[in-house]
């Protein structure tokens, strides 16, 4: 536990970005699950670009790393060219 206040202060930083990163993290692997689940090209190519935003802005924020993020995208776009 930590004992004076500075130490007190980086605990409580520490746990806001810890829950912040979780959500983002759980929005993507949402977003990416939508997007294997769609059918056509036409209702996968929104949900692509929203997968895309949603990874760019991770990336930004320090969430992810820049390679994950890319690899990601990769296999997304991958989908997507292979449906009809």
């Amino acid at each position: 536990m930590p004992n004076n206040e500075s130490q007190k202060k980086r605990l409580r930083q520490s746990r806001a970005r810890r829950l912040r990163n979780r959500q983002v993290r759980s929005e993507i692997r949402t977003r990416t699950k939508h997007l294997l689940a769609t059918k056509s090209r036409d209702e996968a190519t929104p949900a692509l670009s929203e997968l895309y935003r949603i990874l760019d802005r991770a990336t930004r924020r320090n969430v992810i790393k820049a390679n994950a993020a890319a690899r990601q995208k990769a296999r997304a776009a991958r989908h997507v060219n292979g449906l009809s």
